[in-house]
């Protein structure tokens, strides 16, 4: 599946922190720049967060538009960026931020892909070892994401 949905132009790391909001913005640009969404795809994802949270827990949160802009969905794609010096999401502190778009029924099964890796901590534990965004990549990568 990671040839089609996530490709290494689309994985950052950052020394430091951002606002949820401009962690939002930067994954919602790279799934435009992938030519996975359109541009409105941002504001639902800000609508998404109004009425639940995407913070996953283990330091993970995975922003995703509402249900009613699947027309601005034009491929399945994700983005991960790795804050270092974290993000305030809601109260929780949040290292990885996965963008994620599905076409139909996709991203259940890439949502599933990603909970498994965060799941353990040790593999949680090389994410945040991870070097370089290229590093980064393959350990998602090799997860299957």
């Amino acid at each position: 599946m990671t040839s089609e949905v996530l490709t290494s132009d689309r994985v950052r790391i950052h020394a430091g922190s951002a606002t949820r909001d401009e962690a939002i913005r930067e994954a919602a640009d790279l799934l435009v720049a992938a030519g996975a969404v359109t541009s409105a795809y941002y504001d639902a994802m800000l609508a998404r967060e109004q009425t639940v949270s995407t913070y996953m827990g283990n330091e993970l949160a995975i922003p995703h538009g509402t249900n009613d802009v699947k027309d601005a969905i034009l491929a399945s794609a994700l983005s991960v960026v790795r804050y270092d010096g974290g993000v305030d999401w809601d109260g929780e502190t949040v290292t990885f931020v996965v963008g994620i778009a599905g076409v139909g029924d996709e991203h259940l099964e890439i949502l599933s892909q990603i909970a498994i890796l965060f799941s353990d901590e040790d593999d949680v534990a090389r994410l945040k070892a991870a070097a370089t965004s290229d590093d980064l990549f393959a350990i998602v990568s090799a997860a299957g994401v």
